[in-house]
């Protein structure tokens, strides 16, 4: 299955290089479920591989003047802190309490992606926060990162556009920045407590910058609101094949996906049905003039 993985590690830097996120929280699934790396080394391996793509993902959107350095420098220190400390604890939380809790990790960051409809405009109407209110908001992203191997990217996005009053696409641009400082800094303090394959940590890096260097650059040109929802309802689908699996195990029932399938795939299969039912209702309902133009200027 590491061919499999490999292929999907493309899609997990094209999200970071598109959306500053999102490719982080496919990381564990495709390392642990799809590789098949055990929980706790599959985050650690996640947050070496999370930091690497971003960094590669940050060029293209540093060359375009998209990225606020002093804002997220800050906030990336405050994420580092959280994310070492949180890091360090990881390995006392079973396998099964840690993948439960990202996956519902990812469907509560799903279900806010979905909802999240303000613009860029709305964004700059926003008194900018204090520092103390953005250190720690850093310092609870960063703790998430320690635990569960998400880069939290689209934690980092929000808390950029509603408490720095950053636009959307320096947002983007800075999250990477923020993403890259915390995972390495969640990574050294997990590391040492678990056995890591360098040669897969390596091979999956350099599959996910390929993506992220290719999302980096069509970033802007594909409209942000379809494709944010669309990621949206994929991480939804994810985070209901993780659940089904780690709830019942968290709960001391032993899940053989040979044998369960039925109960795993089947809230899958009904997630994605609804998700195509929610998308064409949606396509069939005309936008208002203010939100098209609301979202014309978001791609921009």
């Amino acid at each position: 299955m590491l061919f499999v993985g490999l292929a999907l590690s493309i899609f997990i830097g094209l999200s970071l290089g598109l959306l500053g996120g999102g490719g982080s929280i496919l990381t564990v699934p495709v390392i642990h479920y799809v590789i098949g790396v055990e929980t706790h080394s599959a985050i650690a391996a996640s947050l070496a591989v999370v930091g690497t793509t971003s960094l590669a993902a940050l060029i293209p959107h540093a060359r375009a003047g998209r990225v606020q350095w002093r804002t997220g420098a800050i906030f990336g220190a405050s994420a580092m802190a959280g994310a070492y400390a949180a890091g360090r604890v990881a390995k006392y939380i079973p396998s099964a309490i840690l993948m439960a809790a990202f996956g519902i990790m990812m469907f509560v960051t799903a279900v806010a992606m979905l909802r999240k409809k303000s613009s860029p405009a709305d964004a700059a109407r926003k008194q900018r926060a204090s520092l103390g209110l953005i250190l720690v908001e850093g310092l609870v992203v960063g703790a998430v990162t320690g635990l569960v191997g998400a880069g939290g990217g689209f934690l980092v996005v929000p808390a950029l556009v509603l408490l720095g009053g950053l636009p959307i696409a320096e947002a983007i641009g800075t999250s990477l920045l923020v993403i890259a400082m915390k995972s390495f800094a969640a990574f050294a303090g997990s590391a040492g407590d678990v056995s890591l394959d360098p040669k897969i940590i390596a091979s999956v890096a350099v599959m996910a910058v390929i993506g992220s260097l290719l999302g980096g650059w069509v970033a802007g040109k594909i409209p942000a609101s379809r494709l944010q929802g669309l990621f949206g309802w994929f991480i939804v689908v994810m985070a209901v094949f993780v659940l089904g699996q780690e709830l019942p195990r968290a709960l001391g029932y032993q899940v053989d996906l040979a044998v369960h399938w039925p109960w795993v795939f089947g809230p899958v299969l009904a997630t994605i049905l609804l998700a195509i039912g929610v998308s064409t209702r949606s396509r069939r309902t005309p936008s208002a003039p203010s939100t098209t133009a609301a979202l014309a200027v978001g791609t921009d």
